[in-house]
Parts: C-alpha cells; sequence; structure tokens
C-alpha cells in the first residue's frame, strides 16, 4: 500500500516506514502529524485518484528532527559593471516517518 500526498508545495510517494525530509513543519520533534491531502492511495492495486484530494484519506508520520540542508551559494553579477552580490542560503526542513496510511 502506498499513496501520494502534498505537503510544501511538493508531493511525496509515501509507504509505511518512509523516511521524508519535507519543508520545515511547526511541530516539535517526537510528535505525531497528520497530513489529510492524499491525491492518490494505492490499495492492493486498487487505485483511488482523488480530485482534487481522496475524501476522508490520512498518512500520520512522526517527526524525527528539525535541521538544515548544505550552504548553497547564490552569487549575482553584472559584467563590466563591477556588480557583485553573494549570498548563503540554508533552507530548513523537518524529517519525518510514516507511521500509517489510511484510505
Amino acid at each position: 500500500m502506498f499513496a501520494i500526498i502534498e505537503t510544501g508545495g511538493k508531493q511525496y510517494k509515501v509507504e509505511k516506514g518512509t523516511e521524508l525530509y519535507i519543508e520545515k513543519l511547526h511541530a516539535e520533534a517526537g510528535e505525531t502529524v497528520q497530513f489529510d491531502r492524499v491525491v492518490l492511495v494505492n490499495k492492493d492495486g486498487e487505485v483511488v485518484v482523488g480530485a482534487p484530494t481522496v475524501a476522508g484519506a490520512t498518512v500520520t508520520a512522526k517527526v524525527e528532527r528539525h535541521g538544515k540542508g548544505s550552504k548553497i551559494i547564490v552569487f549575482k553579477y553584472k559584467a563590466k559593471k563591477n556588480y557583485r552580490r553573494k549570498q548563503g542560503h540554508r533552507q530548513p526542513y523537518t524529517k519525518v516517518v510514516v507511521d500509517e496510511i489510511k484510505a
């Protein structure tokens, strides 16, 4: 059994036990979160596609930890104009482990 959920503007294929790195959630480590934006559910070969979401379907996951991704450098440059701007960015994320899929 698997499902496709939507969170943080992205879609993820999840099964029980799947570890996900998603956009940062406002939940403490150890808490459980529930995703109700389930786009698709595959249960024993029977596919249910939502329009836009599957009614009554939820995915429950446990928050393991929060963190930041690796640093990327944003460098703006214009030739011959002496214009240079350097900025770094580290995207925050939340690591969750899927516990249960209800459909």
